[in-house]
């Protein structure tokens, strides 16, 4: 999940100074919308917030989907932020692509989204504290706990298409949810993406990329260039596992990136970075979710 060395990376990134529209798109939640690119022949699309069970609470989360017809599902984590609006406008633009998007607040079982104040300061003792007593109420078991909740849920939507495969993503420390989602669920999870991924390969036997011989999803990861200096082995010991498990993966380091950097709400944010993230995601989809 994020580390020490996250906060400060995304601390420092802090002094680098915001154009106006970005700036603009931090303050008001609906103009975050206005940082994503549009969808070119995008499908009209109908969101919700919705509430699932499982057996440990009431989930809240966000569905989106086109208005017409059965597609793809799509299950979203978020970072430690949770579940908020750029997130929403993010599963919006994907469902306007063609698939039916959950994204979920992770930290259901202590409170309900927004689970984080607006544009949060890590230099603020206590806020830094909440963040971290959230991350920290996670654990492998409560994620695979959830994903048996979650894709069942979305597979009892009339817009999710039950004959093509699911996808998982995730962001920062959802980035080791898509593996453990994908393990749960080997023949129905066809592909997985994250993005500046937290701890997806550490010295504990309980490692995410241990899962990749159980799994049989392709994969995008897209690494930030931050994360892979203070990891450079990371990537090399993904790709061998993913080439024993016979699986395609894509997975890159990003030039000049920082940990964060494809969530418009970021202060790290990288647009032309993160769109070419995005685009590789949906090659990624169509592919695997044919």
């Amino acid at each position: 999940m994020c580390d020490q060395d996250d906060f400060d990376t995304m601390n420092h990134a802090r002094s680098v100074a915001l154009s106006r529209r970005h700036f603009g798109a931090l303050v008001a939640g609906a103009g975050l919308v206005s940082l994503l690119p549009a969808v070119a022949d995008a499908a009209p699309i109908a969101g919700s917030t919705v509430e699932i069970r499982t057996p440990d609470g009431i989930c809240d989360a966000y569905f989106t989907h086109p208005k017409t017809g059965v597609h793809p599902g799509v299950l979203m984590w978020p970072d430690i932020f949770g579940l908020r609006p750029t997130f929403q406008a993010m599963a919006d633009r994907l469902a306007g692509s063609g698939y039916a998007v959950l994204v979920v607040n992770p930290f259901y079982r202590i409170k309900r989204a927004p689970t984080s104040p607006p544009h949060p300061d890590f230099n603020d003792p206590a806020t830094r504290k909440e963040l971290m007593r959230l991350m920290d109420s996670l654990t492998p078991e409560t994620t695979v706990t959830d994903a048996r909740a979650f894709v069942p849920w979305l597979d009892g939507r009339a817009a999710v298409s039950r004959t093509r495969k699911m996808a998982s993503t995730g962001y920062c420390m959802g980035g080791p949810f898509t593996l453990r989602t994908a393990a749960a669920f080997p023949d129905r999870i066809g592909a997985g993406a994250t993005f500046h991924g937290a701890a997806l390969v550490t010295d504990k036997p309980d490692s995410p990329h241990l899962l990749i011989p159980h799994i049989k999803a392709q994969y995008l990861m897209a690494i930030a260039a931050s994360d892979d200096e203070k990891q450079p082995e990371a990537k090399t010991i993904l790709r061998e596992a993913f080439r024993k498990a016979h699986l395609e993966a894509e997975i890159k380091v990003y030039p000049g990136t920082l940990h964060g950097w494809c969530v418009p709400d970021s202060r790290v944010y990288d647009p032309v970075q993160a769109e070419k993230a995005w685009a590789r995601q949906l090659v990624l989809l169509k592919r695997a979710l044919a």
